[in-house]
């Protein structure tokens, strides 16, 4: 079961940690759900990064709920509603990266408690969205449409979405392989998915302004070695912002936690730990003394935007300072993923 909370000298204790999941906790519902903030929405994937921060910190019990909820909230399909608030859905229409998300959250939950039991209950549920998922593997070259509702799929591809379908499916495989239910036709589909990341950028839509396009194919695990490291130092200097994080989108002077601590995890992933420690300690100006962080900070006057202390940023605090110090046994989930 979870032990050692991580701590990362001289920019936050263990206790520090502790204080960013209390705060996550703060904001579930009755019926397990993480929503943003408390009142907000909930989407099934930033739920889901939020649970795995609980189980970083040791709040298993919370975690569990979060997973539950999952468990129960699943449709007959294997999709999850984009947007629930409540307990009511305010957007139907289901995002494949969202429904594949559950896999990593399982097997990280499974790495740092080692409760095979719970990864049984749920791998049901994880074997269902997975399958909804690659359903909607329609694209030429591999890639995943990255929506669907009543009408039919989206249509279009998102590299960032995919990556960390690709990422996901790596966990799902290895899930599959634990729990005796082998699922070859998921690691085919991952290569493919793979070939498309790497090879076709004309795949997906342009979203290159966004930095999660610039470092989700590393964070996912489609690009490593020398090509992640070349990737990585393409647009460093177009995102990276001083001493402050990084950009959210390259145009707009605006560094956001969340972005920076999973590009954190993405540097840590291809071994470059120093710039990786680096921008961990930077982005700390947004932390609340409750343990909680704001989204972001427009840098030319200050101010925080939107003014709103979010969960999933807070967790990925979490996950980057657990992936820095090696404490859980889930701190590899990203770095260790298969290629």
């Amino acid at each position: 079961m979870p032990g050692e909370v991580p701590a990362v000298p001289g920019v936050v204790s263990a206790r520090d940690i502790r204080r960013t999941a209390e705060s996550i906790a703060a904001a579930q519902e009755p019926d397990g759900a993480i929503p943003w903030f408390s009142g907000g929405h909930t989407d099934p994937w930033d739920h889901i990064e939020s649970a795995m921060a609980l189980t970083v910190a040791g709040l298993w019990d919370e975690a569990r709920e979060a997973y539950i909820w999952s468990a129960k909230s699943q449709r007959s399909d294997g999709s999850w509603p984009m947007q629930v608030r409540g307990g009511v859905i305010e957007n139907h229409d289901a995002d494949t990266n969202f429904c594949a998300y559950l896999a990593t959250g399982v097997l990280h939950a499974l790495s740092v408690t080692g409760d095979t039991g719970f990864a049984a209950e749920l791998w049901p549920t994880v074997r269902a969205g997975i399958d909804f998922v690659l359903g909607l593997q329609l694209g030429a070259h591999g890639e995943i449409h990255w929506s669907a509702n009543e009408s039919g799929s989206s249509g279009e591809a998102l590299l960032t979405g995919c990556s960390s379908i690709f990422h996901s499916l790596g966990c799902a495989v290895t899930l599959a392989e634990r729990m005796g239910d082998p699922r070859p036709d998921w690691a085919a589909a991952r290569d493919r998915l793979g070939r498309a990341l790497r090879h076709h950028p004309e795949a997906f839509l342009d979203k290159s302004r966004y930095s999660m396009d610039w470092y989700y194919p590393v964070l996912g695990g489609a690009v490593r070695g020398a090509a992640a490291t070349e990737l990585i130092a393409r647009r460093r200097d177009e995102f990276v912002v001083g001493d402050l994080g990084i950009r959210c989108v390259a145009d707009a002077p605006w560094v956001t936690g969340a972005e920076t601590c999973e590009l954190v995890l993405a540097l840590d992933a291809i071994g470059d730990t120093a710039a990786a420690a680096t921008l961990f300690g930077n982005m700390q100006h947004l932390r609340e003394l409750d343990g909680s962080y704001w989204t972001g900070l427009v840098f030319t006057d200050g101010k925080r935007w939107p003014e709103e202390r979010t969960t999933w940023t807070g967790a990925a605090v979490v996950l980057a300072a657990d992936a820095l110090t090696r404490t859980t046994a889930g701190n590899g989930i990203f770095r260790d993923a298969p290629r």
